[in-house]
């Protein structure tokens, strides 16, 4: 079985690193034409597409279970729990589950149920699912994740999305879904060229959605899909049905300055909390920012060290006050650090920080036209206000839910498709407020 072009070497548990060998892991793709033919992107362009499964072989997952048999774990002061970062207790008792009882298999299924597919744009491989309504008229959505994640977030989302008859709604919910893996995360493979930040993920991602045919959607966007969405709304908003986020930021930082006028009382408040929270948890953005490949040899080579990175952030970030397993699964947690350590694109992952950094001119600034929805999850850390974030953006919809965190769509997928599709709905009638 050959292997990919453009993808990273594969894995054997002979070797004395990560990236030694190249043995594939996975099945090899066919090319596959979508509605009739490959598709028109560029006038005189045509975007080829290969269909794409996950099937890790066997070796690699062996060599997963033997990497955790043979940690090496680090000390930690008694009773400190999670305040020094990952506690030590909680990730011995995940991984010795993650060695003797997880099934990547059935998260192998879960996934491949869906139409996959991988594209290149731009020089750089991406992964995407693509799962199309039975019915015609749907509307188009495309879902991007952030870090630490992959469209495994929306996962929750495909079915009520796609088939809402049977997930309690009609056929005018329906959307066809796009979700895309960022370029350098999980199936995509390591980016393999610099300049992959922000602003090039969006022309990306707008080739690709033209690619396949699509000449308006809504964006569903939290945490990075919030920023590359806004770009693609500020470059090319004539695309755009509306945006539907869970984090906001303004273009030059996280949005808790108003223009034109001086903060109310609630907003100096909410200035305050976030400043205090960023100083004590934004660390892992000083280190993917300005040196991402220091850390990539320790989540490249480590299982334990992946984990680590990953879950100390769904433990920060979801709305479990401090059990992370009263709202994410075991399985949930582990397939998608899972995905991260197969894939071997905990590196590269983290390199999207740096090269947004860098590339940070080429963002387009300015007023966002395109019709959006905010959707406030309680324990979602970075927060506005409506007042703050209608400075910045066309706001139509505004929902405070009762519950929820960062990864809103894994953690109450049934608020988010309840607003997706009232949102949506209300645009088509001309009834958004």
């Amino acid at each position: 079985m050959p292997t990919l072009p453009g993808w990273p070497h594969g894995r054997s548990p002979e070797r004395q690193n990560r990236t030694d060998r190249a043995i594939p892991w996975y099945d090899v793709p066919k090319s596959v034409a979508l509605s009739g033919g490959s598709a028109v992107f560029e006038k005189g362009m045509m975007m080829e597409v290969e269909s794409f499964r996950v099937a890790v072989i066997d070796e690699e997952i062996d060599d997963l279970r033997q990497r955790l048999r043979l940690t090496r774990w680090p000390d930690q002061i008694s009773g400190t729990g999670w305040d020094y970062g990952t506690d030590s207790d909680y990730l011995r008792e995940l991984c010795a589950y993650w060695e003797s009882e997880f099934d990547w298999r059935a998260s192998e299924a879960r996934l491949n149920q869906w139409p996959q597919f991988t594209t290149t744009i731009d020089g750089q491989r991406i992964h995407f699912i693509h799962a199309r309504s039975k019915h015609e008229d749907a509307r188009t959505i495309l879902l991007i994740h952030g870090w630490p994640s992959t469209p495994l977030e929306f996962l929750k989302l495909f079915g009520p999305l796609t088939d809402p008859e049977a997930h309690g709604g009609t056929p005018a919910d329906a959307f066809h879904v796009v979700a895309p893996s960022l370029p350098g995360y999980g199936w995509s493979g390591p980016t393999t060229a610099t300049g992959w930040g922000a602003s090039r993920v969006a022309d990306a991602y707008t080739t690709l959605m033209a690619g396949l045919g699509y000449g308006k959607y809504g964006i569903h966007g939290p945490d990075w899909g919030t920023t590359i969405a806004s770009i693609m709304a500020r470059r090319h908003p004539e695309r755009l049905l509306g945006l539907h986020l869970t984090l906001l930021t303004a273009s030059n930082g996280p949005m808790n300055q108003p223009l034109n006028r001086e903060p109310t009382e609630a907003e100096l408040e909410l200035k305050e909390n976030h400043d205090a929270w960023a100083a004590a948890a934004l660390g892992y953005i000083a280190i993917q920012a300005t040196k991402p490949q220091t850390l990539a040899f320790a989540l490249n080579d480590s299982p334990v060290g992946q984990a680590s990175w990953i879950v100390e952030k769904l433990q920060s970030w979801t709305d479990c006050h401090g059990d992370l397993e009263s709202t994410l699964t075991r399985d949930e947690i582990l397939s998608s650090v899972s995905t991260y350590w197969f894939s071997g694109t905990g590196g590269s992952s983290a390199r999207l920080y740096l090269e947004t950094a860098r590339t940070f001119d080429q963002q387009p600034t300015g007023y966002v036209s395109v019709p959006t929805a905010v959707c406030i999850f309680p324990a979602e850390h970075v927060l506005t206000t409506r007042e703050l974030a209608e400075d910045y953006y066309n706001v139509q919809r505004w929902t405070i839910m009762p519950k929820g965190g960062h990864f809103a769509s894994l953690e109450q997928p049934e608020l988010v498709t309840q607003n997706l599709r009232a949102f949506f709905g209300e645009l088509e009638q001309g009834q958004a407020g």
